[in-house]
């Protein structure tokens, strides 16, 4: 049977699973729940980024934000590499390391989160 699902989101289906071997069951056939969530959060913060620079007219040419997350102490905890290519100064490039940690799923994960059951 395996333990690969697929998420829908809007008119989008993404397939979610875990490497083979994970527990016997995993095929690979998509990227794990970890990764899934780790892309959503370097994707809000680079749109966050590019908005950003927009208004203020910043020469950003690219940005890439990298993730890797591990669990610390019982803690989770997200690595983030941030690559900004463009003519900035130092302040600038400070800035936006301090914006991109404003994305609205940034701040959805670090905030208090609680799962609840929807009503039947």
């Amino acid at each position: 049977m395996g333990v690969a699902v697929d998420a829908r989101i809007g008119g989008h289906v993404l397939r979610l699973d875990e490497p083979h071997g994970h527990g016997g069951l995993g095929t690979d056939s998509g990227p794990t729940p970890t990764e899934t969530l780790l892309a959503a959060v370097a994707a809000c913060e680079a749109m966050t980024l590019r908005l950003y620079v927009a208004r203020k007219g910043w020469d950003l040419r690219d940005i890439r934000v990298r993730m890797t997350a591990s669990t610390v102490d019982g803690a989770f905890v997200i690595v983030r590499k941030l690559e900004l290519d463009g003519d900035l100064d130092t302040a600038q490039r400070a800035r936006l390391l301090e914006i991109a940690g404003r994305c609205p799923v940034q701040r959805a994960i670090t905030g208090q989160v609680r799962v609840v059951d929807a009503p039947e």
